[in-house]
């Protein structure tokens, strides 16, 4: 029979703590009123899991590391040197936004903090973090300025000869197609030297200021070394022979507009032929001692 509540009027179930079992059916502890007790053991009779088989939920925050787990990675270090690897972090991220913030400094125009800190700007990042661009007005260029060298040969029987013109550009540009990690000196060297000397020199190729002649024996041996590299004398005289002077010249032309583009720009080269420079005795033989 359904129980009714007077105070609320409702109509509810049979009460399944105090009704009679069903026909066929044994009557449960609940329905006998048994006590607490026995009514655990029933319920593990019927295999109804236990309150204490429970699975424990896992301790600490976030739910990490449950008892009986072991700790792995950073947590499994005692405090000590979990502490050395936080202060690792955290002098390496100082450093990184130190860096990134003077290689800013750096490219960026001049401000109130780099005419102020000039000095210190360029002492972190010269000469290992040097940039040759500008961030805020890249200028690229628009010239292709190839380096060619020939020498003046002597002969063991004392006959003189001139090679022809030797690309050194040429020869560092075939080295580095398709290379993946081509060196720095086939990338820079040359480029670096021709760079030098111009900034020494005036339209008449006269040094200016007291580095005029340290870029003229630099450039000098550069050429030199490369020419025995390519064995130039054995090219020349068949045989044995020295390299009495050598002289320089660039070849620049202008880069083609696109397609697309209006603008018309003469791709005719130009040249610029340096003097002949005498080599001394000891660097003749590709050496420089």
């Amino acid at each position: 029979m359904d129980a009714y509540d007077e105070g609320s009027g409702a109509r509810h179930g049979p009460d399944v703590r105090h009704g009679p079992a069903a026909p066929g059916r044994p009557a449960l502890p609940e329905e006998r009123g048994a006590a607490p007790d026995e009514r655990g053991a029933a319920h593990e009779e019927r295999g109804a899991p236990a309150e204490s088989a429970r699975p424990v939920e896992p301790s600490g925050p976030f739910g990490a590391h449950p008892l009986g787990e072991p700790r792995t990675g950073v947590a499994a270090l005692s405090l000590r040197y979990r502490i050395a690897v936080a202060l690792a972090l955290a002098v390496v991220a100082v450093g990184v936004c130190v860096h990134l913030g003077m290689t800013f400094l750096h490219v960026a125009p001049a401000n109130t903090v780099t005419k102020a800190h000039g000095k210190a700007v360029d002492d972190w990042i010269y000469p290992e973090f040097e940039q040759n661009w500008k961030l805020f007005a890249p200028n690229p260029l628009q010239q292709n300025i190839s380096i060619q060298v020939r020498a003046g040969i002597r002969a063991p029987d004392g006959s003189a000869s001139t090679t022809g013109w030797y690309d050194l550009s040429a020869e560092d540009g075939r080295a580095i197609d398709k290379n993946l990690l081509p060196s720095h000196t086939q990338q820079n060297e040359l480029r670096r030297a021709w760079d030098f000397y111009v900034a020494t020199h005036d339209g008449e190729n006269r040094p200016v200021g007291l580095r005029g002649s340290l870029s003229e024996s630099y450039l000098r041996r550069i050429m030199v070394l490369r020419l025995d590299r390519d064995d130039a004398v054995r090219a020349a005289t068949g045989g044995a022979g020295v390299i009495e002077r050598v002289q320089v010249r660039s070849r620049t032309s202008n880069v083609p507009p696109p397609r697309w583009s209006r603008e018309k720009v003469s791709t005719t080269p130009s040249y610029r032929e340096l003097p002949w420079w005498k080599v001394p005795q000891d660097e003749a033989a590709g050496g420089v001692w």
